[in-house]
């Protein structure tokens, strides 16, 4: 079977402070690191299939808290440090597809809010 690769991504970016935009991302192995900095990890954390992209050494190197991940009870379970970037992730495919319209409006939405975090000390 031929590889059915498009030569380009439409993902939603989420930077640290920022509010997520959409672009245009070329489906490659070294454009998708080279936005997210570093090597990758795709993530999956939605019902849907939608991947979320980050730096997969992003809290071991200290890059700046960005977003939190929280359960269907809004209970934080995680927290994604760096960029990253969301895009389709279809269960019957190898490789990573475009959001559609609905889908960039609606994680736009869901990641606008600009979420700061404080450091607490440890008691002891």
């Amino acid at each position: 079977m031929e590889n059915c690769k498009t030569p380009t991504l439409r993902v939603l970016v989420v930077e640290p402070l920022r509010a997520p935009y959409s672009r245009e991302l070329p489906n490659t192995l070294e454009e998708m690191q080279k936005l997210v900095g570093g090597t990758i990890q795709a993530i999956y954390p939605f019902e849907e299939p939608v991947a979320l992209i980050c730096h997969d050494e992003g809290k071991l190197l200290g890059l700046p808290p960005n977003r939190a991940l929280r359960d269907e009870n809004g209970v934080l379970y995680d927290i994604v440090c760096g960029t990253f970037f969301l895009c389709a992730a279809p269960p019957d495919s190898d490789s990573f597809e475009s959001l559609s319209e609905e889908q960039l409006v609606r994680y736009a939405a869901r990641f606008h809010p600009l979420e700061l975090f404080l450091a607490k000390e440890r008691e002891v």
